[in-house]
């Protein structure tokens, strides 16, 4: 499809936002949705003159991770293009890698001992604050920087988040960091040991294992970020850009490390945001209004909520959300889009297979004015259910960036 797309595009000067609020997708808890449940009456007067459906990340039934939703969102086939985690969340923190380094995502966890065997009690170390990760990453810098001849770089993100750098003497392949993740995706279990995946990603797996022994023993007498675990092992693949692909001027309104990643690496220029508020992310937006054609717009806490299980809390972001709308309204796009990555369920806690929201807004829209944005409205919309690799081409075509195929 991208590649058909990419032949067909052509030059104007429509301006196209592309919001994305992580996780959008829910369950029913009392009869309703958290999308259901928010009060949204910006959303919901758009959506009487928008397209609506529903938009599957990968394929049906299959869970997806955020880097390959999002590569989905943009076009890009996830399965073909499959991006390692620690690639995106080292590019967001404006990480330069080699063709010799492998990135590694980590999160911080709280573990007990039963003798010397770690068992997770909360992966995300209760969402550790950001200078507290600072502080812990300094106290295993200064123990850790090299293991095996290979160099060992650490850098905070958010939270308990953070990247690690494995910067070996020659240049990799992609196989080289074929290792499995050590996050068990559970609590009450024992992490997963690295172990390669291939004949050429053992030593990676080996120099993985070596460093989780020595820093977790570091950082063994902390309160709470007492352990690590790894995701998403990964080098740096060669892909098109955003503007070789669809000749845009994009720019990216992100505050999470990952997501200014996926960016970077598509080569969108990462726009700066004052503070980690939605309302900070649209003034920004609004600030850089004249200088790309397209926006990628991300509101992160939806998802973190849903993760959580926080319903209520999952209800109040999209309410934010919907309340600063008229403010991206207002510098009057060609083009407006509203869905999510994938569906994160706070009934599930985690993220799931459904089908996500869709919204698409221009002056060329097919509605069938069902004038409610949710789950159930977006089933009967217009658009149906679609592939997410299909919205770019909608958002090009809404645009009139599009030329006739054929003769």
């Amino acid at each position: 499809m991208q590649d058909l797309v990419s032949k067909l595009v052509q030059k104007n000067s429509s301006k196209i936002v592309f919001c994305v609020l992580d996780g959008l997708g829910g369950l029913a808890v009392d009869g309703r949705t958290e999308l259901e449940a928010a009060k949204t009456p910006n959303l919901d007067r758009i959506s009487s003159n928008s397209s609506l459906g529903l938009h599957v990340p990968v394929e049906r039934g299959i869970t997806p991770g955020s880097g390959a939703a999002h590569l989905a969102l943009f076009g890009y086939d996830p399965v073909r293009n499959e991006i390692g985690r620690g690639v995106l969340e080292a590019l967001g923190l404006g990480i330069d890698l080699d063709s010799s380094d492998v990135a590694v995502r980590g999160n911080f966890a709280t573990v007990r001992y039963e003798g010397d065997t770690p068992v997770v009690t909360d992966r995300r170390a209760g969402r550790l604050g950001t200078e507290e990760n600072r502080r812990v990453i300094s106290r295993i810098s200064s123990a850790v920087s090299e293991i095996s001849g290979v160099r060992v770089s650490f850098y905070p993100g958010l939270e308990h988040r953070f990247v690690v750098i494995f910067s070996f003497p020659d240049r990799l392949s992609e196989s080289d960091a074929f290792v499995c993740d050590t996050d068990p995706q559970l609590e009450g279990v024992v992490p997963i040991r690295p172990s390669g995946e291939s004949d050429n990603s053992r030593k990676t797996a080996e120099v993985a294992r070596e460093l989780i022994d020595k820093a977790c023993e570091v950082i063994r007498d902390e309160p709470v970020a007492n352990y690590m675990l790894f995701r998403g092992f990964s080098v740096r693949p060669d892909i098109p850009t955003f503007h070789e692909a669809y000749r845009l001027r994009a720019g990216c309104v992100a505050c999470y490390p990952m997501y200014r990643g996926v960016s970077k690496l598509l080569g969108m220029e990462v726009i700066d945001v004052a503070g980690n508020s939605v309302s900070d992310e649209v003034q920004a937006l609004s600030a850089s209004f004249g200088d790309y054609d397209f926006f990628y717009l991300h509101v992160k806490k939806t998802d973190s909520y849903g993760e959580d299980g926080n319903f209520s809390a999952k209800t109040e972001v999209i309410e934010e959300f919907d309340s600063l709308l008229p403010d991206i309204m207002g510098l009057e796009p060609d083009v407006l889009a509203v869905t999510g990555d994938h569906s994160t369920p706070a009934a599930m806690e985690s993220h799931s297979w459904h089908p996500v929201p869709l919204l698409i807004s221009s002056k060329y829209c097919r509605s069938r004015g069902l004038g409610e944005f949710s789950e159930s409205s977006c089933l009967y919309g217009d658009l149906g259910i679609i592939k997410a690799t299909e919205i770019m081409p909608l958002l090009l075509a809404h645009a009139g960036r599009l030329r006739k195929f054929g003769a």
